[in-house]
């Protein structure tokens, strides 16, 4: 972290105010330094306000998901954290840090992105200071073959945060898709770089809706899109759901590793939208159609055939094919 955000978290975490004294001690400079960077904070909008004889108190920050404010929120031991406060998408900054080296639970976050991206190159809509834009650097001892589990392991534990914060349960469309009342909160994208039979990194892409306003959505995403503000009847604080989030993601994966994703099976099938509908899966050479029975112990989509067959499908663009919705 920078000076001043090493400032803003010792300020944050602290029961007591702070002395200029002790901030350049911690900082190793001089207390002019401090106060040249308290200013600047100030200039940012952050509130700080000195106590008489005592020292400096953080009394409020803006909206924003910097380091400073996250890391004092954090539980797990992810804590690198890169932040922007305007991007063209966080899945090309959180690429360039991953071929750079970046450690695993690297945290890729910004206020806005110009380029944001779904699946199959979709645009993700991504105005400022209202959502959570964000890219996991992950580098899972694990064959190429089951990166598309991640996907899977990510959503159920964005539905873990949905739950905790809003206290309504999350639904999960396979393979990506995270909906609240039959709309569309979040969306995951993983994309992964490697050799036929290692994986170098893993980017796990996040972005959910937080306090956005439903009316402000472009046409064709507010027919089946909405925000967890929208659905709880309240402004959220962004800084504790991001919070939450990642200690979720932390813990999931944690599991992942631990038992595969047949650890992960039974909470992503308690939360699963699909199980017992009629879909229509649509990939690049072929349309497959069947009653959804549950996932696998490998993420791959169960379906069973009009004539009782059951499939098992890795990819494709999943449709409800009964007349529900999304």
């Amino acid at each position: 972290m920078k000076p001043a955000e090493r400032i803003l978290a010792w300020l944050g975490a602290s029961a007591a105010p702070l002395s200029g004294e002790e901030l350049a001690r911690r900082l190793a400079c001089s207390r002019a330094a401090v106060w040249k960077h308290v200013a600047a904070l100030r200039r940012a909008g952050y509130r700080i306000e000195p106590r008489h004889a005592r020292g400096y108190v953080l009394v409020a920050s803006p909206d924003r998901l910097g380091p400073a404010e996250l890391i004092p929120r954090l539980t797990g031991h992810w804590r690198e954290i890169v932040w922007r406060e305007a991007v063209d998408s966080t899945q090309h900054l959180a690429r360039e840090r991953a071929r750079a080296g970046a450690p695993e639970g690297t945290i890729v976050i910004a206020e806005s992105q110009s380029a944001g991206r779904g699946r199959l190159g979709r645009h993700w809509h991504s105005p400022p200071g209202v959502n959570v834009y964000c890219t996991l650097v992950l580098r899972p001892p694990r064959p190429p073959a089951v990166v598309p589990q991640i996907a899977l392991v990510a959503g159920v534990a964005v539905a873990d945060a949905v739950r905790d914060t809003i206290g309504r349960a999350a639904e999960l469309k396979w393979p990506n898709d995270v909906l609240v009342g039959g709309r569309k909160v979040a969306g995951i994208l993983t994309e992964m770089e490697g050799e036929a039979e290692r994986v170098a990194f893993v980017l796990v892409g996040i972005g959910v809706n937080v306090n956005l306003d439903p009316a402000a959505l472009p046409p064709e995403l507010a027919k089946y899109a909405t925000s967890l503000r929208a659905v709880s009847g309240a402004a959220l604080d962004r800084v504790a759901f991001t919070a939450r989030l990642l200690g979720a993601l932390e813990a999931r994966y944690g599991q992942y590793l631990a038992g595969g994703f047949a650890a992960i099976r039974p909470a992503f099938e308690a939360t699963a939208l699909l199980t017992g509908r009629a879909v229509r899966v649509s990939g690049p050479d072929t349309t497959i159609r069947g009653r959804v029975v549950g996932v696998d112990d490998e993420g791959a989509l169960l379906l069973e055939r009009d004539g009782g067959e059951t499939v098992r499908v890795l990819a494709g663009e999943v449709t409800l094919h009964d007349g529900g919705g999304v």
